[in-house]
Order: C-alpha cells, then structure tokens, then sequence
C-alpha cells in the first residue's frame, strides 16, 4: 500500500462521514448480534478491529491538508518528500497501536519486535533474499528479464529508508496489533487468515490487474505472516518485505511502488503477460506466485516439525 492508496482513504470522502458510518454499522450488528457471552466476545473483537483501523485513518487526516503535505523546507526534494510521506502513516500507526494497547488491553497485549533482534534480523533477510532472489533468477533464466542500464539517482540511502518506513506501516497496520488481538482473542489460523483479507483488500489495485496479481497479493500475505509466526516477532517479516520492495522497486523496478520512486536500474521484462505480469509487474507473474506457494509450503514443513519436536520434548 502506497501513499497514493493512503491520499484516497484521506480524501475520496469526509473521514468524518467514512468512521461515522463504520461506527453506525458495527452498532446496528452489535444490536442484533448480541445475546450471550461468546457473541459478545465477537462483536467486542470486532468492534476493537474496526475502531484501531478507524483511529488510523483519523490520524492520517492531516495528509490531506497542502501545508502538511507539502512543507515548505522540503517541497523541492522528491527524496525527502517521499520520507515524509511515508512517515506520516507510521506515525498514525504507532499512535492507534499505543492508544489501544494502553486504554484497550492495559498492556496485555504485546507487539514483539524485540525478542531475538538479531537471529530474526538474518531469518527475515535470508528469506527476503531467496524470496526477490528466486523469482529474478527464474525470470533471467528463461529470458524475460534484462537489465539494460544504469540510472542516477540521487539522496538514494534516503529513498531506501522511505522504503523501509512504508514496510514498518504495513506490517504494524496489518500484523502488529490486529494479528495479536486475533490471535490472542481466537488462535493463529483466523488471525492469520484475517489480517490476509485485511491486507488484500488494503491492496485493491491487485483486483483491477488479474487473478494472479491478486492470488499473489494473498499468497505474499500468507508468507510474511508464517515469517510472523514461525519467529514470534514482526522484524523478521519487516525484513523480507523490505527487500522485496527495495530490491524488486527500487533497484530493479519490477515490483509496484509509489509513481515517485525512482529505479535504480532499466530493466526489461518481455513476453506474455502472465509472466511478466504486464503493468502489475512481477507482482502480477504466475512465477510468483509459484514462489510464494513454495516458500508457504517450507515454512509450514519446518513449523510443523519444530512444533512436533518442542511436543516430544515436553512430553
């Protein structure tokens, strides 16, 4: 999800109007729905949901506004602007998390991103790595993808932080406090499975691409989520994403990211769509989701095993 993405939550309709009428819908189902504990327990986790995505969007209000948007001592820089645009949805992010993990759960609800920094720092690169590695392998063997030059660019450690900026959002958006409250509140499955809806519909261009651009929005979700799960931590998957996003967008330009973002490199990608992915890019290529599809299926060979053997010792 891109800033682009953010500027039409900002400014398709009032906000006003956009969390009245969530907040009007969620009072009429809890009006109906509720009877007996174990509904209320849903509608509450709902309402939690609902009400953390709708503090987010408040707080990203402020983008709207020309002044806030575009200030004055970095109008002039594209780098620079960029960062800034990017740091306003984290901010919003990190202040919905606070607010609900302070009034909501009175900290009993945690955002690991410190546990074994190091060991998850390696596990998400090396994932990361393989991941844009993989698919840019296959594409070079069979001969369609090409690099033809060199561009300059420059203020580029800035661009490369602004990338990593927007993956940090992402994932607090998607897997920070709403996997927890899930995953907590139900179990791993659903809270996998909600966030992954959660993070497709965020990236709807997918739907308006092709049915492999959006198998591959799904598929991507499921991957960096069994990251989440398989290290307990969210720098493991921030990791993997951020090299798929700065490797395959910003230095190869194959991967979609905000128009503003320079490439590093011109390359090409011939032949028929649903291997190049046409204007999705990779991110709309079969080979793709062929990869996505491996590495999920890796993930959950190696967790089942490490569940099996953590059982067998405790036993």
């Amino acid at each position: 999800m891109d800033t682009k993405q953010i500027h039409r939550i900002c400014k398709g309709k009032s906000n006003k109007l956009i969390v009245y009428q969530i907040s009007k819908t969620y009072v009429k189902v809890s009006n109906t729905l509720i009877g007996d504990d174990v509904t209320k327990k849903h509608v509450v986790i709902i309402g939690k949901a609902i009400g953390f995505f709708a503090l987010w969007v408040v707080t990203i209000v402020p983008m709207s506004n020309p002044i806030i948007e575009f200030p004055s001592f970095i109008r002039h820089n594209a780098a620079f602007l960029r960062l800034w645009w990017e740091l306003l949805p984290l901010v919003g992010v990190l202040v919905a998390t606070a607010v609900f993990q302070l009034l909501f759960e009175k900290k009993a609800l945690k955002v690991s991103m410190s546990v074994y920094l190091v060991k998850n720092t390696i596990i998400g690169l090396f994932f990361g790595f393989v991941w844009i590695g993989m698919v840019v392998s296959i594409l070079s063997l069979v001969g369609i993808f090409s690099i033809e030059n060199k561009n300059d660019v420059t203020c580029l450690p800035i661009w490369f932080i602004a990338v990593f900026i927007n993956v940090i959002m992402q994932n607090m958006l998607v897997r920070g406090y709403l996997f927890s409250l899930f995953k907590e509140s139900y179990n791993t499955a659903i809270a996998v499975i909600s966030t992954t809806i959660l993070f497709t519909i965020l990236h709807g261009e997918a739907f308006k691409a092709s049915t492999i651009a959006v198998l591959n929005v799904i598929t991507m979700s499921l991957f960096v989520s069994l990251l989440l799960v398989f290290t307990g931590n969210l720098i493991a998957p921030i990791m993997a994403h951020f090299l798929w996003n700065s490797i395959g967008g910003l230095v190869y330009g194959v991967v979609s990211l905000a128009d503003d973002y320079p490439d590093i490199l011109n390359c090409n990608l011939t032949g028929s769509n649903i291997i190049t992915g046409g204007d999705y890019k990779i991110e709309g290529s079969i080979v793709v989701f062929a990869v996505n599809l491996s590495l999920i299926v890796y993930l959950s060979i190696v967790f089942k095993r490490r569940s099996l053997m953590t059982y067998c010792i405790i036993c």
